[in-house]
């Protein structure tokens, strides 16, 4: 599995014709992965790890750092919070949702001003788990090029975390978007990540559920209200 991403991600750099990869490295498993990967792929000189924190928990920032540093790859501090509350202001009240989501499209105007600036391909972090239910923010961390872990469950990427030695309490610390303090994965989700690879992968197999019905039709609802995340825009063909 892992020597078979890093062909892949080599090959995708080599066809678009860039220089390097830059991903936003946020502290967690998903991310710590793909920055392990990319440094074997693309070599560390030729990754840049971006940590952008606004108003996010410092222990997330310092988790970043440590995997930046163990893997010896060029890492930068982008600190959006002031932009963040700047645009909060000229914008009209809305709801959490709205205000949250704003954070992730930040992240992603920064990526791609750095792989502009340096030719490189905008690595991104999310996984088959979150890619099936739409658990990410349209043109915010679903938009890059390359998408290293999408074929991969939740199950999987901790596995190949463990392989890559990614520190123990960064695979195991509960997985969240920093969308607000407290916030979790598996608590904005209403499912854990062990019962939502069930569910998906037992779909895909046609295999019997074991979780009760109610489960198993809140993630086909996710699912279905989720599926212009996955698509491009909709085109009025004449």
């Amino acid at each position: 599995m892992k020597a078979r991403i890093i062909r892949w991600i080599k090959n995708e750099v080599k066809k678009s014709g860039t220089k390097g990869i830059v991903l936003g490295l946020s502290g967690g498993v998903d991310s710590s992965v793909v920055a392990s990967l990319a440094k074997e792929a693309a070599g560390r000189s030729r990754v840049l790890a971006l940590m952008m924190p606004i108003h996010s928990h410092p222990r997330d920032l310092e988790d970043a750092k440590l995997v930046a540093k163990k893997l010896g790859i060029k890492a930068k501090i982008i600190d959006l919070s002031r932009i963040y509350g700047d645009f909060l202001k000229v914008l009209p009240p809305a709801g959490k949702l709205a205000r949250s989501n704003l954070k992730p499209r930040l992240r992603m105007a920064t990526l791609y001003y750095f792989a502009n600036k340096l030719n490189y391909l905008v690595c991104g972090t999310g996984n088959k788990s979150e890619i099936a239910v739409g658990y990410f923010t349209k043109h915010g961390d679903g938009a890059t090029d390359i998408l290293p872990l999408g074929d991969l469950y939740k199950k999987e990427v901790r596995k190949l975390a463990k392989e890559l030695k990614i520190p123990t309490h960064i695979i195991t610390k509960p997985p969240t978007a920093g969308l607000w303090p407290g916030q979790t994965d598996e608590g904005e989700m209403g499912v854990t990540y062990n019962e939502l690879d069930d569910i998906l992968e037992r779909m895909e197999k046609g295999r019997r559920q074991i979780y009760s019905r109610l489960k198993v039709k809140k993630v086909k609802k996710m699912m279905q209200c989720s599926e212009h995340k996955r698509q491009g825009p909709k085109v009025c063909y004449l």
